[in-house]
């Protein structure tokens, strides 16, 4: 059989990858790893940038090339084999990682380039890299005795499966719920775009009627527009319990007995590497300087947005009780009655924008604004191998016509496609014997497909995911770094990559925008002046019950990590608890386990760094700013968010970065006018 997973090949052949060549491939290239890093230590000279880092880079480049696309099939089409080798593979891919971390003859090695004399010659990336890779040694283990080492990697082997076993139950416990609706009444007050999905997906899995399903695009319009109150708590429930002892798959697929042991593990990780805590070991590598630091910056907005977030439950409820006889407002309601409220305050919808914001059209727009801020053009190239009929690819040129990447989008919602929306790297840009690889990225929605001859027709929060994964797309794309370990998204803290995502959503709420795309899907005509000063003042309603969300989940994440909470299932429903009653002002059943799908804190890379959301777009605010006092698409900010930001990657600290952009540290003060909080 011919192996579909040759490294040297341009793009991966997604239309003939097979798993057990993936498996076969990895192997031989961790053996060549391992081979190569023998006999660059059994030379007796003094090694250098050229004779050390760079062909150990181009080793784990290869690796990266075959387990990438793996890792991405594992999110978008998983099934029983690709899961399987996927596992498989893990463990020899954590094992190698950690060995090569707690390798004591390569980390003096890399001292000894570090303290060289030409050191001092080397070019900002790679001096980046080298201080980067002595931290990174450290926090591997390199420096702990013998048995705590062996401890560091079964501690690391056995979270790592059981981060993976999280995503995977989650995934499992929301493609197993369905619910067959064959009496059309009890759908009241779904929109037509709803019934359109739900009918096409039973008639797809050979079912009557309409299927509802837990996949977003399918639930989300059943929370917001259903009139039928039992079949919106159903769905809630279903939706809020899922991977948990109250699930009706609890026997298979029940993620409470992973988290205390993830937690466990996190926590005595960090204590064999001699910090305080989990929070304080990952801060070391962040933005944020301390626990105290996020605590300060999370309570400070808590604080500013409370008093907002409880006026506007207030009048919710209000509403609720006045127009609607309903009294007793639960969970299950908010989103409801939220629309409602929103539709009498605004006469305003976010179904009455889909028109305007066919997908397509949508993802032309976002290209013409991109275009209009920093020169690209961006162009879709045919017969690239993909995952999914559905799936395009794109390459990205620059003013003067040069490529500088590409990506694949893959933007509706399917079966065995983990939830959410996300970019990953395919490829990463590196520059090696003077050639340069271009990077490819990976970017993924979950939107309502195209049902019949209709096209998908977005909301405008769903064109703000897209300008927001676009946004981490163009950070990996745009670098100019050439060393992949600070090359796009590479090395830069984590609550600084939301930046370049978040700053890109601005855009969305700007008339000059919203002119090169939001056109009706029929008719053509342009967003009418009436129902985009309307979209402009529902920016800010009900954003302080928005924050206070955010901050909940926030606080509960920083506080579980840096307070040794979880020991068991108990602790983190009593700490979710006191969160809530500190922060939030949404009441939640007694059944809600919001916490057990939970993945971007148990599985995701968001573990105590869920506050990254609100750190970062309080840099993107006052990033937007500039712009807003020059102009949405002026080309000398423009220029510079390009040269400053996004060609930077990792190479240098994300602070310095910012004020050599704006000129001055950031400032809170664009965040809460974004949000409609006033001092």
């Amino acid at each position: 059989m011919t192996n579909t997973l040759h490294v040297n090949q341009t793009l991966p052949a997604f239309d003939s990858i097979q798993p057990e060549q993936v498996a076969a491939t990895l192997s031989r290239l961790l053996d060549e790893q391992l081979d190569l890093l023998q006999s660059l230590l059994g030379q007796d000279v003094e090694h250098d940038w050229d004779s050390l880092f760079q062909p150990l880079e181009d080793q784990q480049d290869r690796l990266e090339r075959v387990w990438s696309p793996l890792r991405h099939l594992h999110s978008v089409a998983d099934n029983e084999a690709l899961r399987q080798t996927y596992n498989d593979c893990l463990p020899r891919l954590i094992e190698r990682a950690t060995e090569l971390g707690q390798n004591a003859d390569l980390y003096r090695a890399c001292k000894r380039v570090a303290e060289s004399e030409q050191f001092a010659g080397l070019d900002t990336a790679r001096k980046k890299v080298i201080s980067n890779s002595l931290r990174d040694f450290r926090r591997s283990g390199v420096e702990l005795a013998s048995k705590d080492k062996d401890r560091y990697k079964a501690l690391q082997q056995r979270l790592a499966q059981l981060q993976t076993r999280f995503e995977e139950n989650l995934l499992d416990a929301t493609d197993a719920w369905s619910r067959e609706i064959t009496d059309k009444s009890l759908l009241a007050g779904l929109p037509e775009s709803a019934l359109e999905l739900a009918a096409e997906t039973a008639r797809q899995r050979g079912r009557e009627g309409w299927l509802l399903t837990l996949e977003f695009p399918s639930y989300g319009p059943v929370m917001t527009y259903c009139d039928n109150r039992a079949l919106r708590r159903e769905l809630y429930l279903a939706y809020n319990t899922r991977a948990s002892e109250l699930s009706p798959h609890a026997d298979k697929w029940d993620n409470g007995p992973l988290m205390p042991e993830i937690l466990t593990i996190r926590q005595e990780l960090a204590g064999l590497l001699g910090f305080s805590d989990y929070a304080a070991y990952m801060l070391e590598t962040r933005m944020a300087g301390s626990t105290g630091e996020v605590m300060d910056f999370l309570n400070e907005l808590a604080a500013r947005s409370r008093s907002l977030a409880q006026q506007e439950l207030a009048a919710l409820r209000a509403f609720a009780a006045q127009d609607h006889g309903m009294h007793d407002l639960q969970a299950w309601d908010m989103a409801y009655y939220t629309e409602k409220l929103g539709k009498k305050r605004f006469d305003f919808s976010q179904e009455e924008l889909r028109p305007w914001f066919p997908a397509d059209q949508v993802v032309a727009g976002l290209f013409a604004v991109v275009n209009k801020l920093y020169g690209l053009r961006v162009t879709r190239r045919k017969g690239v191998a993909v995952w999914h009929p559905d799936v395009r690819f794109y390459d990205v040129k620059d003013a003067a016509g040069a490529l500088r990447g590409s990506f694949y989008l893959d933007l509706y919602a399917r079966p065995h496609k983990r939830g959410g929306a996300w970019m990953d790297e395919c490829i990463t840009r590196k520059r090696s014997n003077g050639d340069v690889q271009h990077p490819v990225a990976y970017l993924s929605c979950n939107f309502t497909p195209p049902v019949g001859d209709k096209p998908s027709l977005l909301t405008h929060d769903e064109v703000l995911t897209l300008f927001h994964e676009f946004g981490h797309g163009l950070h990996h794309i745009l670098t100019l770094v050439d060393h992949t370990a600070v090359a796009g998204i590479n090395g830069v803290p984590w609550d600084a990559v939301e930046l370049p995502s978040q700053f890109l959503e601005n855009w969305c709420w700007e008339r000059e925008a919203l002119a090169l795309f939001a056109r009706h899907y029929r008719t053509g005509e342009a967003l009418p002046e009436a129902m985009f000063d309307k979209l402009r003042r529902v920016r800010t309603f009900h954003a302080g019950m928005s924050l206070a969300r955010q901050l909940e989940l926030a606080l509960f994440d920083f506080r579980l990590h840096s307070e040794k909470r979880g020991r068991d299932v108990a602790d983190i429903q009593a700490l979710l608890n006191e969160v809530r009653r500190d922060v939030a002002v949404i009441d939640v059943p007694p059944e809600n386990r919001f916490q057990h799908g939970f993945s971007h804190i148990f599985a995701g890379g968001y573990d105590a760094g869920y506050y990254s959301y609100k750190w970062a777009e309080t840099l993107s605010a006052d990033a937007f700013s500039r712009f807003e006092e020059s102009g949405i698409f002026d080309a000398a900010a423009g220029a510079d968010f390009l040269h400053c930001i996004l060609e930077q990657g990792g190479s240098r600290e994300p602070m310095d970065l910012f004020v050599e952009f704006r000129g001055r540290k950031p400032r809170l003060d664009a965040l809460l006018r974004h949000s409609g909080i006033t001092p």
